[in-house]
């Protein structure tokens, strides 16, 4: 007999959470993004990559719908099956089954989710996914200790990109005085961490660096240094997660510090251990082989970030484009360059080019007088995306052009995203979007009742229309 480390079950049972935190915040998204009337339908993304590259698309985008097709049934029972791949995770229950169902399901719509898809916590989770099933197995400390290496890479590359960036802002510590409103879908205490002083402002900067750069080191020592490692690390998600809408992703990192602790730490959670039976491990030395590549790739991978391109050696780089494919041995390092403005892309409807409505979003800043709000674990794709478009232009902003496409068509599932649609019934028949310049409103403006104050209107998009099904410039208006 021997019993389950600790350490590996809450982990499993911490992802088995994410997982579902995940799999919940999609299915209610799943329809506009990738339904057939949502903005990137997977039936109509599978027949194109099957066009352009032949048999081998499974292979460079493996997913579950090459074998199912992708109708809402689909995208449904997908959610599905993943949501109860997490909650046997909760339970504790056929761990290495639910564990390898997750991974393969949540692979299946990042390998064809297209932008919406593409976030760095999106792969964080794979790659925790896979790192699971080594917890899952008969050695589930070979999967504490990759959660461990790859806590370590996810912390010291976030702070590592910062600086080798050359980002003026994080080498002259300014970066937070612009963060807490230039970032994408701010929450309700980020004005009053945006109104601290400046020396505060930089002080937080310096600390951010400091542990993302050093705390992570910290893990290799002994007991008590680890555990003062994840204290420092665990406090930072606290605050980023109090400031910021990131969705799952400090969940997530937080499920990967609670890696550091010891079996000793967890004894008194009696339900988390889990005795088994088992007679003759055949697989001990395959799987203790499997681990080591992980790990060496994960290392290849972080060394590649870190890497001027001309400088990393070509057939590691080929290596590592190889390793992509299943998306699940990654680099990662938000805000590596700080932004320092706020475009904003504002959407107006009107059904004879003289009245113009505009669209309010959920979550991402709009209306002057609405204040940001808090997300928890949802990860509002579109909202988020619309930060991306902003930092863009429209021609290159496909997704945002199919957008407003489906808008103009009336689309329910896509103009349910909304928090409030002008047009409930027919839809306009013209869409015109404005990039305005927004900031967090000073003294003076928020006594009068704002929380925003916009500036310096630009176009960003034609002012658009439908002729013959498809989204054109309407030519015979003007702004």
């Amino acid at each position: 007999m021997w019993v389950v480390s600790l350490v590996a079950a809450a982990f499993l049972r911490g992802l088995g959470v994410v997982y579902a935190c995940a799999f919940l915040s999609l299915w209610v998204q799943v329809d506009a993004l990738y339904g057939p009337a949502g903005i990137s339908p997977v039936g109509r993304w599978l027949v194109a990559a099957q066009e352009q590259l032949g048999a081998e698309a499974p292979l460079g985008f493996p997913s579950l719908f090459w074998l199912t097709g992708a109708s809402e049934w689909a995208l449904h029972g997908l959610c599905a099956l993943g949501l109860g791949a997490a909650v046997a995770l909760i339970a504790g229950r056929l761990s290495l089954w639910a564990a390898l169902t997750a991974w393969a399901s949540y692979l299946s719509f990042v390998s064809v989710g297209s932008v919406f898809l593409a976030f760095q916590w999106d792969l964080l989770l794979l790659e925790a996914g896979m790192v699971g099933l080594f917890a899952a197995s008969a050695e589930p400390r070979l999967g504490v200790w990759l959660a461990r290496a790859l806590l370590l890479k996810l912390m010291f590359l976030s702070g590592a990109v910062k600086l080798a960036s050359g980002d003026s802002t994080w080498r002259d510590l300014t970066a937070l005085t612009y963060h807490y409103w230039s970032q994408p879908l701010p929450s309700p205490t980020s004005v009053a961490a945006a109104a601290l002083p400046v020396p505060v402002q930089k002080l937080s900067t310096f600390l951010t660096l400091a542990i993302e750069l050093g705390a992570p080191w910290g893990m290799l020592g002994p007991r008590r240094l680890r555990l003062a490692s994840a204290a420092l690390l665990a406090g930072l998600q606290g605050l980023i997660a109090a400031t910021g809408n990131y969705g799952f992703f400090n969940l997530l990192t937080l499920v990967l510090c609670a890696c550091l602790l010891d079996d000793s730490d967890l004894a008194r959670l009696r339900f988390l251990a889990r005795p088994e039976p088992v007679t003759r491990d055949r697989l001990r030395v395959p799987r203790r082989v499997a681990a080591g590549l992980v790990a060496a790739s994960s290392l290849l991978v972080a060394c590649q970030r870190l890497t001027p391109p001309a400088r990393f050696p070509g057939a590691l780089r080929s290596f590592c484009d190889l390793l992509s494919t299943l998306r699940s041995v990654n680099s990662y390092g938000l805000f590596a360059v700080m932004t320092t403005e706020r475009p904003e892309i504002v959407i107006e409807g009107s059904a004879d080019g003289a009245d113009w409505r505009p669209y309010q979003f959920r979550w991402k800043p709009g209306d002057l007088e609405r204040a940001p709000r808090f997300a928890g674990p949802h990860m509002p794709r579109v909202d988020w995306q619309m930060w991306f478009a902003a930092l863009g232009s429209c021609q290159d902003e496909l997704w945002f052009q199919r957008f407003l496409q489906r808008v103009l068509e009336g689309s329910r599932p896509v103009t349910a995203l909304f928090a409030r649609n002008p047009f409930p019934g027919d839809p306009p028949r013209y869409l015109r979007t404005t990039l305005w310049q927004y900031r967090f409103a000073g003294g003076e403006e928020r006594r009068a009742g704002a929380c925003w104050v916009r500036s310096d209107p630009q176009s960003y998009c034609p002012i658009v229309t439908l002729r013959d099904g498809h989204l054109a410039a309407a030519n015979d208006l003007s702004r």
